[in-house]
């Protein structure tokens, strides 16, 4: 039996008895999202491999098991990489397990998210049947893009069997600008660089610092930095790595929790958070570590124009993500009924209604 039919027989069994499963890849993200009422695990780590490459297409469909070094390895030997650069916890992350989270890294703002980079999908349902979504197959399904809904979804619509993404080009040279700035001058600052013109490939302000990555020819970004203020950093790659993967020593304040807020980029910085804080995306994510109430948090975030994330660390009777609007809320159950009607995968590990 292949692993695909595996796993198959594993939901249908599972929806015969109206038994939850947890989805899990390289569990290298069992700390994000509610948790998942269950002890019967489906596991999608032995569904690996790469499907179809097309370099000259940029395009690559992929095994939802397989993991993210190697896919990027592979990706590396024809100069080409992940637009979205999805964090690698550890070594067992899983190309699936990034797809279902949604989560990017810094190239994000500058080279698209995600679900930008989703051509098509193979689901396992929970009506037990496999279906083929986006690319040259089937658009959508019941008037829904589901390989973009998927995305995010944290496996409560379905299991990622196989995905085809957009891949880009390597740049052929990157450098890193360390600029010196308060914090209450940094929004300012990334606000003004969108008009600039400038090859940004990410960004980021910490410990009274912004940095920019930038990409180019080595003559052309030469001739940039005798331009701009700042210097060049060593051992960049080691920096946005500790930065993509949450390894820097921000990241490992485990004594508070984590949250991340999603917000207008030229948004002011909070008087009530401007400490213990990173800032991304040029403005446009606030970094927190802090004991401030959830309640709070998730105010500033909505006076901001956004939300809030627990993204990592449990505080009692506070849920993952904030909860949407009554419509939105509707929409996400009519959905969820529409593909996992029993309801078999994940529940509530995004929304406790799910």
């Amino acid at each position: 039996m292949t692993t695909e039919n595996h796993l198959l027989e594993q939901v249908r069994s599972a929806i015969s008895q109206r038994t939850p499963l947890y989805i899990q890849g390289g569990n290298s993200k069992a700390f994000y999202g509610n948790t998942v009422d269950t002890t019967l695990l489906l596991d999608t780590t032995s569904h690996t491999g790469v499907v179809d490459y097309m370099p000259s297409e940029l395009c690559i469909t992929v095994r939802a098991g397989t993991r993210l070094q190697d896919l990027e390895y592979i990706l590396a030997s024809e100069q080409q990489l992940l637009p979205f650069e999805p964090p690698v916890y550890t070594s067992a992350s899983t190309i699936g397990g990034a797809v279902a989270a949604g989560l990017s890294g810094p190239r994000r703002p500058y080279s698209g998210a995600v679900r930008d980079a989703i051509l098509g999908m193979k689901i396992l349902t929970g009506h037990g049947t496999i279906i083929h979504v986006g690319g040259q197959v089937m658009k959508n399904v019941a008037g829904y893009d589901i390989s973009r809904l998927m995305t995010g979804s944290l496996g409560t619509l379905g299991v990622i069997l196989e995905v085809s993404l957009r891949v880009i080009p390597k740049p052929a040279h990157e450098l890193t600008l360390a600029i010196s700035r308060p914090h209450d001058e940094a929004i300012n600052y990334f606000t003004r660089l969108r008009t600039s013109g400038l090859p940004i490939t990410a960004s980021c302000y910490l410990n009274d610092e912004i940095h920019l990555r930038l990409s180019g020819s080595t003559s052309y970004l030469q001739s940039l930095v005798k331009k701009q203020e700042g210097q060049v950093i060593e051992k960049a790659d080691a920096f946005w790595q500790s930065i993509r993967n949450h390894t820097h020593d921000f990241f490992q304040q485990h004594d508070k929790p984590l949250w991340r807020l999603s917000v207008a980029p030229a948004s002011t910085a909070s008087a009530r958070l401007n400490t213990d804080n990173l800032i991304e995306w040029g403005g446009g994510v606030r970094w927190i570590s802090s004991n401030t109430p959830a309640n709070i948090i998730h105010s500033i975030a909505r006076k901001k124009g956004g939300y809030a994330v627990l993204f990592r660390g449990k505080i009692a009777g506070v849920n993952t993500f904030p909860e949407p609007e009554p419509a939105l809320l509707a929409l996400h159950k009519r959905l969820k009924h529409k593909l996992d009607p029993q309801p078999v995968f994940n529940p509530g590990r995004l929304y406790r209604e799910l």
